[in-house]
């Protein structure tokens, strides 16, 4: 499993705990990496998806209100799942973890699951949203 792989996983559970929010993070991120059907499921990396959805979960709402003002035609309620939640999860690993990503990776990162799990518009979608929101923190 890879940095990736949790990445994927988080997306994955975060997306599903919008539909059964009463389901653990701890559970959903645990057969999120079973259906993935990861083979090399290093502790860490699985501990990482899980500090990803738990983060992500904690500041959704600091998060959601800086993503909600970067585009006026799209708010992320009108936003599709998997977009909506690879922008909080880079959002989230650039500007609220204890130990920060790089803008560059946390980006690339979500442009590259964009490519594989969202929408044809979605990598330029999500490269935009995020550039303009390392510009508005100044970095």
């Amino acid at each position: 499993m890879s940095r990736r792989d949790a990445r994927t996983i988080a997306m994955r559970s975060l997306f599903a705990l919008e539909f059964s929010p009463e389901q653990s993070p701890e559970e959903t991120v645990r057969t999120m990496a079973e259906e993935e059907d990861i083979q090399d499921t290093r502790k860490k990396d699985l501990a990482y998806a899980l500090d990803l959805v738990k983060g992500v979960r904690e500041n959704q709402e600091a998060l959601d209100g800086e993503l909600n003002g970067l585009d006026a035609k799209w708010t992320l309620k009108r936003m599709n799942g998997i977009d909506r939640n690879l922008l909080r999860i880079a959002g989230y690993e650039m500007f609220c973890s204890p130990e920060p990503v790089p803008p560059a990776v946390a980006i690339n990162e979500a442009v590259e699951l964009a490519k594989v799990y969202g929408g044809d518009d979605s990598p330029a979608f999500i490269n935009g949203l995020l550039g303009s929101l390392v510009k508005k923190h100044g970095r």
